[in-house]
């Protein structure tokens, strides 16, 4: 076994290496605690917490492979129900498994009654994270026979009600925000044709979804499904190493996703779109202006990619399509104009040498967000759909981390730098 060797003054410490398949070896330090040393690592940028057989990222290189297979690849031949279950299993599934996982899946979107009424307990207003996050753990209320995690049918029955069920929550959320009426699934359609029924049909007429929509919406799912040991994923780990539910594990990431600075990435970049609009500026004056004052610009950069995003290129190529096809005229000229400033804004960032030698491509979010708002979500509804995307791999992560025997609860370490013993003062003395 390879190992490396740590000096800290005069003392040594051989430490074991885990060979990568790909990407960086590990170091492992976690018997330095014995020895009274712990690592300080803010945002654990060189730490990993686990060993991990699901996704391979390289940032230098624009590679993004689920379970060994290119992102690219999977956006074109697969679907995103056949890669869900590619995380899950390590393997492509067979016909009769893919057909069986489909049936499974669509015969759990209904929600019962009460949990319909529950649903519509929700204030109109309330941000779509905040309900969904909600919804998903409530789920574990509604199906109490499924939380047991040393089961492994209870198990599985839970993921596919997640699974299943997100779905159909994500809808009723985005209906209620626009006090429409919920709609029952319909088990015929596919997977992303009846979410976008479920979202946009009128009650009371024909609704078919446009072919270009499904497959573009397809596709943001499937590069959105996981990403490595990110912030959200950490904490779904961290909580489920705690042996909390799959329910409230889900739920805890979806809170961890809502955040600005992950998940809510793409609302920002939506609106930095308008801001530049709405400026009075050219695009370039607008660029120009932020980089003299110092100003970050979203969608412009990513913390694991230093050149371009396999992701975005994928999302570039829907809103692309979007964006020349003959109906997408109809969008009013201020709509319209987001697309402009977006694409003269991406054309700057490609080129120019301050973006280029700072490594700032456009991201995944510069894009989704467009096409989003091109199928006809709103900005609060954008993180939610990242939220379904990345269900499969935030529930094949959890089943790893169970899975693993080298897994403990997690409870990081730190480097204590307050005030040392000191003798209380009483109230009248200071």
């Amino acid at each position: 076994m390879a190992t490396a060797e740590l000096h800290v003054d005069s003392n040594q410490y051989t430490l074991p290496v885990v060979k990568a398949s790909a990407g960086p070896d590990g170091i492992v330090v976690s018997k330095l605690r014995n020895d009274g040393w712990v690592t300080l690592d803010p945002g654990f940028l060189t730490t990993a917490q686990c060993e991990s057989k699901i996704t391979f990222i390289d940032g230098n290189r624009s590679i993004l492979r689920y379970r060994g297979y290119p992102i690219e690849q999977l956006c074109e031949h697969s679907d995103f129900l056949e890669v869900a279950w590619l995380l899950r299993h390590g393997d492509l599934p067979t016909q009769a498994e893919y057909d069986r996982f489909c049936s499974d899946i669509n015969h759990k979107t209904m929600v019962g009654e009460d949990f319909r009424t529950f649903m519509g307990s929700f204030p109109r207003a309330a941000h779509p994270m905040s309900v969904l996050a909600a919804a998903v753990n409530a789920l574990a209320a509604f199906y109490p026979d499924t939380t047991d995690i040393t089961d492994s049918d209870q198990l599985d029955e839970a993921a596919k009600i997640i699974m299943a069920k997100a779905r159909t929550v994500v809808s009723y959320i985005f209906r209620r925000r626009r006090d429409e009426p919920m709609l029952y699934p319909d088990l015929a359609r596919g997977y992303v044709d009846d979410f976008l029924r479920m979202c946009f049909a009128v009650p009371y007429e024909r609704f078919d979804s446009d072919p270009l929509y499904v497959h573009a919406l397809g596709r943001l799912l499937i590069i959105h499904a996981d990403h490595e040991q990110n912030c959200s994923t950490s904490v779904v780990r961290i909580a489920g190493s705690a042996h909390a539910n799959l329910y409230a594990a889900i739920s805890a990431g979806i809170n961890a996703l809502s955040g600005p600075l992950h998940g809510g990435a793409n609302e920002a970049v939506l609106r930095q779109l308008k801001a530049i609009r709405d400026s009075g500026k050219s695009v370039r004056q607008f660029v120009e202006d932020a980089k003299a004052e110092g100003h970050r610009i979203s969608g412009l950069g990513h913390r694991v990619y230093k050149s371009y995003d396999p992701r975005a290129a994928i999302a570039r190529l829907y809103l692309e399509k979007i964006i020349a096809r003959e109906d997408t005229r109809k969008l009013p000229a201020d709509e319209r104009a987001l697309f402009d400033v977006a694409v003269e804004l991406e054309d700057i960032a490609l080129n120019d040498e301050y973006f280029v030698s700072r490594h700032l491509y456009p991201n995944v979010d510069f894009y989704t967000g467009l096409i989003y708002r091109a199928i006809g979500f709103d900005p609060a509804m954008f993180t939610t759909l990242f939220a379904l995307g990345r269900i499969p791999g935030w529930i094949a992560q959890y089943r790893e981390m169970l899975a693993d025997p080298n897994t403990k609860i997690g409870r990081p370490r730190q480097v204590y730098t307050g005030e040392v013993e000191r003798a209380y003062i009483p109230l009248n003395q200071r």
